[in-house]
């Protein structure tokens, strides 16, 4: 049985969708982090897989934030799933329970750490040795403790609490328990990829909370604490939490092996990361020797983190039917109640007069379609024919209801929108002048195109402001002299032009070049001062190469340099 957990930070990234991810996991539960996804915008390719049944959490409060998702293979279907740590959003039979003792959360607390959408519980039945068991994955996105945000740092240290709280409480009713996914804490200075103050490294609460949560490295419950001497304590602290992490226990001093970089800073180039997505399983799977295999995917792009996977030597029971929280059964997506889109298309009406055709451009729809063939039908509430445009009198100010006879039924909103007839040749003055007036043409550039379309022995053209008459026997020497005037007119107005193009040119000038940094003489690039502070906004060149350490050749240099005030865009 493989397991694979990964934070895929958005789940619409993928817009083949996600089988074609799922598949090539080749795992038969895959428990994804961060799917950014609410009720509402979830789309059916996503949440109906062929081959799989999923099962999603979301957040209640924001929309593009949080939430996991657990995909399981049909051969391997839970037979109990719920959402949540708390039990609050429990409102359903076949839910999982144990909920250990929440005396020190309040109401309102636990509602709050359930809100968001960080964590799903599945339960399956496994075959252990011959004997058939109780498996119960538990899929969360730990917060993250924002600096800037005291309230957040206490926030996610009672949202781990409660993850230990439901966990011991679970595995102490007998079932084997496996929690995984983005932690959002590193928990050795093995594990980050620059562990500042390495002295004061295991004082982080979140690092305190991982050392009582899982068992020591290099220890199990059966070891006689009298075998341990005082040097090998000082090197590996003593936690005699229920859970090993998998991936330490299989790779205890493995280096670089990260699971999340910072995009900013192209930090995966150069390998600069740290290991905060974790599968940890029960010390009871481990000491039955049930835990075989668990290893990182660093090649597997598509996200700033990447997959972790775990193998298990039992073998998994589907259930016969997924639980009542499978994603299939939701009204949107089995097909019992509509969707809200579908309350919006206006559904034809049958009548029983007869409809008049008409020729209506194919891109409309049906049902504006049938209303222009029959608008009486549509909701008009006169049975007088409109009057034809010329004979129309409407008073000032007033507004009538009219509706058109159905044998000349009323033209689309198309009909609006096509050019009209361009190839009538004005063969008199005034239709001259009406197409001056409606083309917006001055008098030089109307006398041109006039000339254009009618030819020199019958046509008569005169100029508005000179009153220059021309006929078939002296239309050369007027056309020369209007060509004039129109090079004339047109060469002040390209010079006129490129003055104000030369004037904005020199107002909006483009930012300067970045310099050069010292180390590998290459163009930096200009970052901004997001972080609130008196340099907020201020901008800055650094390096352009992707983070790393300083040892390595292919990082980025420590150059740096603030933009000049004059220079800022």
């Amino acid at each position: 049985m493989k397991i694979v957990t990964w934070n895929i930070n958005g789940i619409r990234t993928f817009r083949g969708g996600i089988k074609e991810i799922l598949d090539s996991l080749d795992a038969d539960i895959i428990c994804v982090q961060e799917t950014k996804v609410t009720r509402d915008l979830l789309e059916e390719r996503t949440a109906i897989v062929d081959g799989y049944n999923s099962y999603f959490s979301y957040s209640r409060g924001r929309s593009g934030y949080s939430g996991v998702a657990t995909y399981c293979k049909d051969s391997a279907t839970p037979f109990a799933a719920e959402e949540g740590l708390s039990g609050l959003l429990t409102n359903h039979e076949g839910a999982i329970g144990c909920y250990g003792d929440q005396a020190e959360f309040c109401a309102k607390e636990l509602q709050v750490l359930d809100n968001e959408g960080r964590a799903f519980i599945t339960q399956h039945r496994i075959v252990c040795q011959d004997k058939q068991k109780t498996l119960t994955v538990i899929n969360v996105y730990c917060p993250r403790a924002d600096p800037d945000k005291p309230e957040r740092k206490q926030f996610k240290l009672q949202f781990y609490r409660l993850l230990q709280c439901r966990a011991e409480a679970i595995l102490k009713d007998g079932s084997r328990v496996i929690v995984l996914g983005d932690i959002n804490t590193s928990h050795r200075p093995l594990d980050h990829c620059d562990p500042s103050d390495p002295d004061d490294f295991d004082e982080n609460p979140g690092r305190k909370w991982l050392n009582g949560f899982l068992l020591g490295v290099g220890q199990e419950e059966e070891t006689n604490e009298e075998e341990t001497d005082k040097e090998s304590d000082e090197m590996v602290p003593s936690h005699t939490g229920k859970f090993v992490d998998a991936f330490r226990y299989f790779h205890p001093s493995r280096a670089n092996a990260f699971t999340c970089w910072s995009t900013l800073t192209g930090a995966r180039q150069t390998n600069y990361g740290t290991r905060i997505d974790y599968i940890f399983a029960d010390c009871q799977l481990v000491h039955e020797e049930q835990l075989t295999a668990a290893d990182i995917m660093p090649e597997v792009g598509g996200s700033d983190h990447c997959p972790v996977w775990g193998q298990l030597s039992c073998s998994v029971l589907p259930s016969s039917k997924p639980p009542f929280l499978c994603t299939r059964y939701l009204p949107e997506f089995a097909g019992k109640q509509q969707k809200l889109s579908r309350f919006l298309v206006k559904v034809e009406q049958k009548s029983s007069k007869p409809e008049q055709s008409s020729a209506i451009p194919g891109s409309q729809e049906e049902e504006e379609r049938m209303e222009n063939l029959n608008p009486a039908r549509a909701g008009s509430i006169s049975g007088k024919k409109r009057l034809p445009a010329s004979g129309s009198v409407v008073p000032k100010g007033k507004k009538t209801k009219t509706v058109k006879d159905s044998a000349k039924p009323q033209g689309s909103l198309l009909s609006f929108f096509k050019p009209k007839a361009t190839n009538v040749i004005p063969t008199t003055e005034a239709d001259v002048g009406q197409c001056e007036e409606t083309l917006g043409l001055d008098d030089d550039t109307s006398l041109l195109s006039s000339r254009k379309g009618v030819s020199s022995t019958s046509s008569s053209v005169c100029d508005g402001s000179a009153q220059l008459c021309t006929s078939g026997t002296t239309g050369g020497t007027a056309e020369q002299m209007n060509t004039e005037r129109l090079t004339s007119r047109l060469s002040v107005e390209r010079s006129s032009t490129e003055r104000g193009a030369s004037f904005w040119k020199s107002v909006l000038r483009g930012p300067p070049p970045p310099p050069a940094c010292k180390v590998h003489g290459e163009p930096c690039v200009r970052r901004t001062v997001k972080k609130e502070g008196p340099n907020m906004g201020r901008q800055f060149f650094v390096c352009a190469r992707p983070q790393g350490r300083a040892s390595n050749p292919d990082a980025r240099c420590n150059f740096f340099a603030w933009v000049d005030k004059e220079k800022r865009v």
